[in-house]
């Protein structure tokens, strides 16, 4: 057995479990949300469909994660490196998406209830966003 591939493993599915804790967090949000304008008679702002799928970008970070362990394993880099790669990267981008989702989740109630300012919880979750891509990044330039 070749540990590397675990790092692979893990990159995709720590950071895959991530997006889905964060979507299900903020999706549940979002159709509170809406429940709470229909009964004030208000419309239901469609936007929160952006604040529920936020989480998602995580689980592609995880994949271009597994494919550049992938490549430094043909490259012939350390194995044991390369687990924890993808073991602390996939935990990293996991835990960003998972956090992402629950600001998204604040997001759709604050809209719902106030109709007001969307750009600044965009701004929220594009800084949780960052941890992700800086995670990724990082190692990429780690695995070259």
């Amino acid at each position: 057995m070749d540990i590397a591939m675990i790092g692979m493993a893990a990159a995709l599915c720590l950071s895959a479990l991530g997006s889905a804790l964060g979507t299900g967090a903020a999706s549940q949000a979002a159709i509170g949300g809406w429940k709470k304008c229909y009964a004030n008679g208000k419309g239901a702002p469609f936007i929160m469909v952006a604040f529920a799928g936020a989480p998602l970008t995580q689980t592609i970070y995880g994949f271009l994660l597994m494919n550049f362990i992938n490549n430094a394993h043909a490259a012939g880099r350390d194995a044991l490196m390369l687990l924890a790669a993808g073991v602390f990267g996939g935990l990293a981008i996991g835990l960003s998406a998972w956090m992402q989702g629950k600001a998204a989740a604040a997001a759709s109630d604050a809209l719902a209830e106030t109709g007001k300012g969307t750009a600044n919880y965009f701004i929220v979750i594009g800084i949780i966003e960052t941890v992700a891509l800086f995670s990724l990044v990082f190692l990429l330039l780690l695995l070259q």
